[in-house]
Formats: structure tokens, sequence, C-alpha cells
């Protein structure tokens, strides 16, 4: 792995728009850039591969468990989120997509950070924007990059062929948008009927959520954090309502930073995961404290010996913490550089890289493409 210092292309924003990627720059500020670019091996890359797919067993593993013994308590959940976990799970409803952020030094096993399960994003600027960027760039290399084909293969298995699935999101986010348009995309080319609306336009007609026509929401992608659902008016309705969400209910317990302590208790000194614990002290030397329901970086704080090192702001510190051992990102030029790995239905299915100023990845993190030889 290496930062390889490139120019960038003359027209890359005309590119970039071509593609619909309209948040190519965020607040005045690049968010997709090409002075840079980062170069892998082969073996490299099937290293971060097999420690995705090994992650995602752990992974699915922790969830049986934790149904199975009904031990929710470090998750923090209310009766009525806990019912829907279960009956998801039960059910086998079928989860799309997710991103496992780790870090990742040359001749180290990749380490997991956390676990972007329920609503992650950067997935249009993974798949298909850094793959144009590839073949114009670098045509004779590679990169590890499946997530378009997949995307569409797992909506096969999610929804019959024909079928009408809603999508959603807030308004006034151009990234969420971006994110839930392409996901339709991928669906419409699996042969799924789909309609957008927001997520303010979904009512409920006593029986069923409904769409602004009055039709059934029978299945529903919403890039919209369940803890936000679970908070809303009408949650109480989901239960009886006949509606699919996308990602499943029992993705809660996945999306939650408890894992990581639990992770550890359950496989310990494993070599893709990070020592972790829920209190405070438990862990000597750089310790990285985070909130269980946080993200893009907001309110984590890093600390040696329990002096503050770095941290970020958000709206998130009122909430409980896990405390992780630090894996330090690898720093090229200045930038600290994070893997964010894919999985689709379970399966690993690409990565894209995130690199910023300071040690810790946040929503203004800049992304950076990459490829393999």
């Amino acid at each position: 792995m290496k930062r390889v210092r490139l120019t960038p292309r003359v027209d890359w924003r005309k590119r970039a728009e071509e593609l619909d990627f309209s948040f190519h720059t965020i607040d005045g500020q690049p968010y997709w850039v090409e002075d840079a670019a980062y170069e892998f091996s082969a073996t490299e890359v099937d290293t971060i591969e097999a420690a995705t797919a090994e992650l995602e067993h752990l992974c699915l593993g922790l969830v049986e468990k934790v149904i199975g013994s009904g031990a929710y308590e470090p998750f923090h959940l209310k009766d009525d989120a806990i019912a829907l976990i279960e009956a998801s799970w039960r059910n086998a409803h079928r989860n799309l997509y997710g991103r496992f952020d780790l870090s990742y030094t040359l001749g180290k096993p990749p380490k997991l950070l956390e676990y972007n399960a329920d609503t992650p994003t950067a997935l249009y600027e993974s798949s298909v924007v850094q793959w144009e960027w590839l073949e114009t760039v670098f045509p004779n290399a590679d990169q590890f990059n499946s997530l378009h084909e997949k995307l569409i293969e797992a909506w096969k298995g999610i929804r019959d062929k024909g079928n009408l699935t809603h999508f959603t999101c807030v308004r006034d986010h151009d990234e969420d948008r971006g994110t839930v348009d392409y996901l339709r995309d991928t669906a419409i080319q699996a042969g799924i009927e789909t309609q957008f609306l927001f997520v303010d336009e979904i009512g409920w007609d006593g029986q069923d959520f409904v769409d602004l026509e009055g039709e059934a929401i029978t299945s529903l992608f919403k890039l919209y954090p369940w803890e936000w659902l679970m908070r809303e008016e009408f949650a109480s309705n989901i239960p009886k309502s006949h509606t699919q969400f996308i990602e499943p209910a029992w993705k809660m317990l996945l999306s939650n930073k408890a894992i990581l302590p639990l992770l550890w208790q359950m496989a310990p000194n494993h070599p893709n995961l990070l020592e972790a614990s829920f209190e405070p002290g438990k862990i000597d030397g750089q310790v990285a404290a985070k909130p269980i329901l946080g993200r893009e970086g907001a309110n984590i704080r890093l600390t040696e010996r329990g002096k503050t090192i770095a941290r970020a702001s958000g709206p998130y510190g009122d909430e409980p913490f896990v405390y992780q051992r630090l894996a330090p990102l690898p720093v090229f030029d200045g930038n600290h550089a994070l893997v964010g790995s894919w999985v689709v239905a379970s399966k690993p299915a690409g990565m894209g890289l995130r690199e910023d100023d300071g040690p810790i990845t946040t929503n203004a993190s800049r992304f950076v493409p990459h490829f393999f030889r």
C-alpha cells in the first residue's frame, strides 16, 4: 500500500457531474480528490478481502448469539426494538450491504475500527465513480470493486422481479439522495419496479404504510437509521405493517458499537479485532472512546494514558461509550488513510479509501481512488 501523487484530470469535475456525482465538493472543499491514489498489490487486496469475509462471519455469529441468549443489555435497546430485531431474524429478512472501516498497515492484519451496517454512504463513489477514474487513468490496472454487479444480484435475492420497492431518505442532503438514487438504479437493473419518496412523505392508513398515492409500501429501502426510525411517532405501527425494511431490523445490533467489546469477548485476540471494553480505564496505552450510536467520527475521543490527544465534536456525547485499543491509521504525506471495505449480501465486494489531515475520519474526510497491479 502506497500513496501515489498524480495530476488530476483537467475535466474531472465535468466527468463527475456527468455521472450525477453532485457532491464531489462539500462546503467549498474537495471531497473527491484526484491529486493522489492508493496503490495496492494483489496480495494486499486478497488480505483485505479475506479479513472482510471473516469479520462478516464473526458479526453474523454475534447476532445469532445475542438473539439466542437474549443478552441485549449492552445495546440499550427498548422492548419494541428487540421484538423487531427478533422477528426480522426469525423471518430471515435479507440484508443488502454494509461497510467495515479498517486500519490497514502493510505487513499487519487489517483491524476492525467499526461496522457501518445500517446506513453506510460513500457507496456511489466506491462503486461507479472510482471505476470510471480507473478506466481512464490506469486502464491496465485493476481495482477491488465488484459492487455494482453484486448489488444487482443481491436485489434479485431480496425482491421478486417486478414487485414495487420504495426508496426513501431525508430532504436536503445531496449525499444521502445520491446514494439512494444509485441503489434505486441497481434495483431497476435487477428488474424491480421502484418509487422514491422522502421520509416525511410516508403515511399510515390504519393498516399499512403508504406512499403519496395511497399505495401500500410492502418493501422499503430506507437510508435512515433504525435508531432514528424507532423514535418517530409512527414507530409503534411498524410491527402491524406489512412492510419489509431494507436494511432489516436485526441490523440494529450490528450498527451499534456495542458489538466491538462483544466481538472481542467472543473471539479474544482475533487478528482482525482490537481489544475493546465497556469500561473506561481497562485498556492501557492509546484508546479510542466511541459513542455506541455515533456516526461519521462524531464525538470520538482518542486518549493516551487518560489524556486526550484528539477529539471530534458532534451530537452523540450523552449516550454510552465503548473503549477500543487504538490502531493508528497509516500516514502518507500527512494524510491519515482509512480503508472502507464493503460487503453486499454479506460477501466482500470492494473498497474505498478516505483520508484526513487528522487521526479521526469524519464526514468531511476526502475520498481517494485506488488501484492494484
